[in-house]
């Protein structure tokens, strides 16, 4: 009867679903079947911007640069706006002294700002000096807001701004000349500026910077054919008003301008021609 064959047939039915059930499952577990999240395309890795690389420490070469460029704009009266890209930038200067015959009596032939270098008593030591200038009370370092006046300026020339490197001139004095003509004025000056607030540790006050050379043994020294070096390091911090790293004033158009960067002074260092520190002095 037909109601019999039916319930019949019910077992065999669910024997093959579980059957292909069972096949549909063992399919997914072979190795190299994909489910449908591995046919995805993978989301690309993110990008990770590299750090940016240190900017290297102002030197004498662009110091020079940038103080002809900061003289053309005062010169021309070009306005300048925008940040100052040199205000906070660290500096390592190298500036070459005693490259050529040395004082006698010690190191007091030259004025306040520039290093000096002179004989010892007889000749057996040689004595170098630095006094920083006072500039604070300077019309380059005036500032018309009271509040943004510094409490102390020490200065520092650099000189022969002519010159980009770091080693001594070659050009001798003619002799035929006569006597030596009268140094060129400095137009290149590095301010250390000091708040009120601020660590008074690095402060001169009037103190030189002194270091004796002496020979080896009972020996006496001698002049180092190429001189010495003075090193000046730290960080450029500008005039308030301005926010600008110079400051540059002249007499009049035909005089060159003299300019001047405000600097946070960190270390003054003594050193051979080769490289070699004497001595060194460091700020707060």
């Amino acid at each position: 009867m037909i109601g019999e064959r039916t319930d019949a047939t019910r077992p065999k039915r669910a024997v093959v679903v579980t059957v292909a059930l069972i096949g549909l499952v063992l399919a997914q577990c072979k190795p190299g079947a994909k489910s449908e999240s591995d046919s995805r395309t993978p989301e690309p890795a993110p990008i990770i911007p590299a750090a940016p690389l240190p900017v290297p420490a102002l030197a004498r070469a662009e110091l020079i640069a940038a103080a002809n460029a900061a003289a053309d704009q005062y010169a021309s009266g070009a306005r300048t706006e925008g940040t100052d890209p040199l205000v906070g930038r660290t500096f390592s200067i190298r500036i070459p002294f005693a490259c050529g015959p040395l004082s006698e009596g010690g190191a007091t032939d030259r004025p306040d700002g520039l290093p000096r270098a002179g004989w010892g008593p007889e000749r057996r030591t040689i004595q170098l000096s630095l006094t920083p200038g006072d500039w604070t009370q300077s019309a380059l370092m005036a500032e018309p807001n009271a509040a943004a006046r510094w409490e102390q300026v020490e200065g520092f020339w650099l000189p022969r701004p002519w010159l980009t490197g770091e080693n001594c001139p070659v050009l001798n004095a003619d002799p035929l000349q006569g006597a030596p003509a009268a140094a060129t004025v400095q137009t290149l000056g590095i301010a250390a500026v000091f708040e009120e607030d601020a660590s008074r540790i690095g402060r001169r006050n009037g103190r030189a910077y002194t270091y004796t050379v002496r020979g080896e043994g009972d020996q006496p020294v001698q002049r180092p054919a190429q001189g010495y070096r003075l090193l000046l390091e730290g960080r450029v911090v500008g005039f308030p008003t301005s926010g600008r790293a110079f400051r540059c004033r002249a007499s009049g158009p035909d005089h060159r301008p003299v300019c001047v960067i405000a600097v946070q002074l960190d270390r003054v260092a003594v050193a051979q021609a080769a490289g070699a520190v004497m001595s060194e002095w460091h700020g707060a």
